[in-house]
C-alpha cells in the first residue's frame, strides 16, 4: 500500500490565533532566499525564522530550482513561500504543482488583476488551474489523501501591492474573496511614486502605512519587506503582521564586505591579525 501524506502547512496558518499564540503574540519573520543555492536554502531554514520567501521574480530560480530548495527545506519547520515572476496563470499553475503551496504574485494593481490571480490559484469551477495531481509534486503523487477536494484549503494566495495604483485600490484587492494577504513591496512603491531607491521618504512610509490599515480593515494579514531593522520596526509597530527583514545574497555581500573591511585595508606597516575558524 503506498504511504498516504499530508502537506506541510501554508503560509497562511502562521496567522491563525493559534500560531500567533504559540509565537508569543509576535508577527511572524522570514527573509528571502535568492542564490538558488539548495544548500544555502537549508543553513536558513534551520536558522529559526517563521518562513523563507523563495524569489523566482528578481533572482535566477526556474521551476527545477525552485523545486529543489523545497526539498531541501522540508525537513524543516519553516514554512516556504515562493514568489512567481508574474501573474501568469500557466507560470501559477506550474509553481503550484512542483509542491510550492504559498504564492506571492508581484505587481497586482487592481481587484481586477487580484480575481486573475485567484482564478490562476484553484481548480474549476472556482479558478483555471488545470488538473495534473497525479503528475506532481504538490499531491505527492496522489499519495495526499483528496488532494483535488482539499487543494483552495491548501494553498495561500499574497498578493504584492507595489504601486501608486495599487495603494490606491488596496482596499478593493484586499476584499477579493480568495485574497489570503498582502505583501508591500516599497522599493517598486518608491520607484512609481517618482522616488527612486528612496524607500524610506516620508511619502512611501505613510503609503504603506495607509495599505497596512486598509487590509487589516479588511480582515486579511499584511507584511512589508523592510531590511533596515528601524524601518522594520515602524512597521511592525503601525500594525503589520510579518516582515520580510534581509535576503541571503544581501547578508553574503555585508558579510564578504565586513571581512575584506577588516582584513584587506591598504598595509600601514603593521602585520594584520590572522583569523581563525
Amino acid at each position: 500500500m503506498p504511504i498516504r501524506l499530508e502537506p506541510q502547512p501554508g503560509f497562511k496558518d502562521l496567522f491563525t490565533e493559534a500560531a500567533r499564540a504559540e509565537r508569543g503574540g509576535r508577527p511572524a519573520a522570514g527573509m528571502f532566499v535568492s542564490s538558488g543555492d539548495p544548500t544555502a536554502t537549508e543553513i536558513c531554514a534551520s536558522a529559526g525564522l517563521d518562513y523563507l520567501l523563495l524569489d523566482a521574480e528578481h533572482s535566477p530560480l526556474g521551476l527545477e530550482t525552485v523545486q529543489s530548495q523545497l526539498r531541501a527545506m522540508a525537513g524543516y519547520p519553516v514554512v516556504p513561500v515562493v514568489r512567481v515572476p508574474a501573474l501568469d496563470t500557466v507560470l501559477v499553475k506550474q509553481f503550484l504543482d512542483l509542491g510550492a503551496q504559498s504564492l506571492v504574485i508581484p505587481m497586482v494593481d487592481s481587484a481586477g488583476d487580484a480575481e486573475t490571480a485567484v482564478r490562476a490559484m484553484h481548480y474549476p469551477p472556482r479558478g483555471v488551474r488545470g488538473v495534473g495531481s497525479a503528475l506532481a509534486r504538490s499531491a505527492r503523487w496522489n499519495r495526499i489523501p483528496d488532494y483535488l477536494d482539499r487543494a483552495a484549503d491548501l494553498v495561500t494566495l499574497v498578493v504584492q501591492v507595489e504601486s501608486a495604483a495599487a495603494v490606491e485600490n488596496a482596499r478593493q484587492i484586499a476584499a477579493v474573496d480568495g485574497i489570503d494577504g498582502i505583501f508591500v513591496g516599497p522599493s517598486d512603491l518608491a520607484a512609481s511614486m517618482g522616488l527612486l531607491g528612496r524607500q524610506d521618504h516620508p511619502d512611501v512610509v505613510l503609503a504603506v502605512k495607509d495599505v497596512i490599515a486598509a487590509v487589516q480593515q479588511a480582515g486579511k494579514f499584511v507584511g512589508v519587506n523592510a531590511f533596515a531593522p528601524s524601518q522594520a520596526q515602524d512597521y511592525l509597530d503601525a500594525g503589520a503582521d510579518f516582515v520580510n527583514v534581509g535576503a541571503d545574497v544581501a547578508l553574503l555581500a555585508r558579510g564578504t564586505e565586513a571581512l575584506a573591511d577588516a582584513w584587506c585595508a591598504p598595509a600601514t606597516g603593521e602585520q594584520a591579525p590572522r583569523g581563525s575558524y
